[in-house]
């Protein structure tokens, strides 16, 4: 019999095992993202110096980045459900099976994505602005980071499969180390340094740091996951690049539901940023929606912490078949993730606008950041409480299908549809079509809880891989 809801509040703050699994897991994750996001947000300072269309050049550029990205956070998380899962039963064999078969997908897409940044860098980010100089400054950068894809898919499936096993702090470490020297290789680049005779490379030179950095960074995970050969994840040549079909079909049915939805969702994201880049002059409000980004990556890395943190515990708690700890880990994750994202979201309304004073743009792009991010800090608890009761609750049980629906469909049958129409029939300023985005974020919170709390979601996925 599953606790009520009654019961899960009332032993929040008394169950010392599941208080000390989240703070253990969800602190040095939150922290890691909180550092990326500070240092993210100075590299966006950086740029902001270089004006508003370098700003909209190298957040349209970054789109092919973050579909990449959510594409191969598809493919790991998707492996995550099994190596949770099959970390809680200790078994290391069919762990490092699916960390190889994770590392190939992750290059796959890694490999397709370069070759679109390399040749078709114009007519992708034609896709996103009408602003012709925008485009030649964008398609100079992309040009040059997508050479760092490879890289970053190789640090992106282990530092997941790291954090499956309950390993947080070697993520963190490589992580931190590499954007600490990405922000202190980026700024000579960019801005020139007559000491050393680098001439100001502007946009390109934040492209050539990331390259680097991606390469060192993802050396620096190997080479310290194959420190010792005992590590759960230092996977042998067979594991990584054998090629066993019955094992893949095994391993991909569960796993191809979240690839999918991530693929859709990554989609819809960037058809929001296609319609932004077509209001007005579309560099304007391209720009206000990249600035005030910076602001809210910073302010969610407490709840996407909550969420990886979340899907580790819950994850592990099925694999050991304590099914009912599991439902009810899940539940008290749910309701933290929400009151806390309610005060946060006080507390960047309050305050997170000073940030805006550091941008050399035109007045009309900040205050229009202004009103973009009031609307953020009002809707932060729903997009909070969907993280976790996507990625740390339904995806974590195996409930992969029904996150499809949720996470992939939802955007393309609510939210795209809604901001379009705010944008091209209504006419609506940026802020008020930024708005139009958050229906899909309550459609997806309202059906959402209600799998959660019909326990439907919760599916052991260990025997899918053993013996196979």
């Amino acid at each position: 019999m599953r606790p009520s809801a009654t019961h899960l509040l009332r032993d929040l703050f008394h169950d010392r095992e599941y208080l000390h699994l989240l703070v253990k897991f969800s602190i040095p994750i939150a922290l890691q993202n909180f550092l990326t996001a500070s240092l993210n947000l100075v590299a966006g300072v950086m740029i902001g110096q270089l004006g508003e269309r370098s700003v909209a050049a190298v957040g349209q550029a970054n789109q092919l980045l973050f579909l990449l990205n959510l594409l191969v956070f598809g493919v790991v998380s998707g492996a995550a459900m099994f190596l949770t899962q099959l970390w809680g039963k200790q078994d290391v064999l069919n762990i490092r099976r699916v960390l190889g078969l994770t590392v190939k997908l992750g290059l796959l897409a890694a490999m397709i994505f370069w070759a679109l940044g390399t040749f078709l860098s114009k007519p992708i980010l034609g896709l996103y602005s009408n602003d012709l100089q925008v485009i030649a400054i964008g398609s100079q950068y992309l040009r040059i980071a997508c050479w760092g894809y490879l890289f970053l898919s190789i640090t992106a499936v282990y530092g997941m499969a790291l954090r499956s096993i309950g390993n947080v702090r070697l993520p963190l470490v490589v992580s931190i180390s590499a954007l600490i020297f990405n922000l202190l290789l980026a700024y000579p680049l960019i801005f020139g340094w007559k000491a050393l005779q680098f001439a100001p490379m502007g946009v390109n030179g934040a492209a050539i740091a990331s390259v680097i950095t991606r390469a060192l960074e993802s050396l620096a995970m190997i080479a310290l996951v194959y420190w010792t050969r005992s590590n759960p994840l230092a996977a042998g040549l067979k594991d990584i690049f054998s090629i066993e079909w019955k094992f893949i079909k095994a391993t991909l049915k569960p796993v191809l539901p979240v690839i999918a939805n991530e693929a859709l969702w990554s989609f819809g994201i960037t058809a929001y940023f296609s319609i932004y880049g077509h209001i007005g002059n579309g560099t304007d409000a391209v720009a206000a929606i990249n600035i005030v980004g910076t602001i809210d990556q910073l302010a969610f890395v407490l709840f996407t912490g909550m969420g990886t943190a979340t899907a580790i515990i819950v994850g592990h708690a099925i694999g050991r078949g304590e099914l009912d700890k599991a439902f009810a880990y899940a539940g008290r994750s749910l309701f933290i993730q929400v009151v806390t994202a309610m005060m946060m979201g006080v507390l960047i309304y309050l305050f997170a606008g000073n940030i805006f004073r550091f941008y050399k743009v035109d007045p009309l792009v900040i205050k229009q950041a202004g009103s973009i991010l009031t609307i953020m800090s009002m809707g932060m608890w729903i997009r909070a409480a969907n993280h976790v009761l996507i990625i740390g609750i339904l995806r974590s049980g195996g409930d992969a299908r029904f996150s499809l629906f949720l996470d992939g469909f939802v955007i393309w049958m609510v939210g795209v549809p809604l901001t379009a129409v705010g944008a091209f029939l209504l006419g609506l300023p940026v802020q008020f079509v930024y708005a139009l985005t958050f229906s899909e974020e309550i459609v997806k919170m309202i059906v959402g809880t209600w799998r959660y709390l019909s326990g439907k979601w919760i599916h052991n996925l260990t025997g899918h891989v053993s013996g196979v």
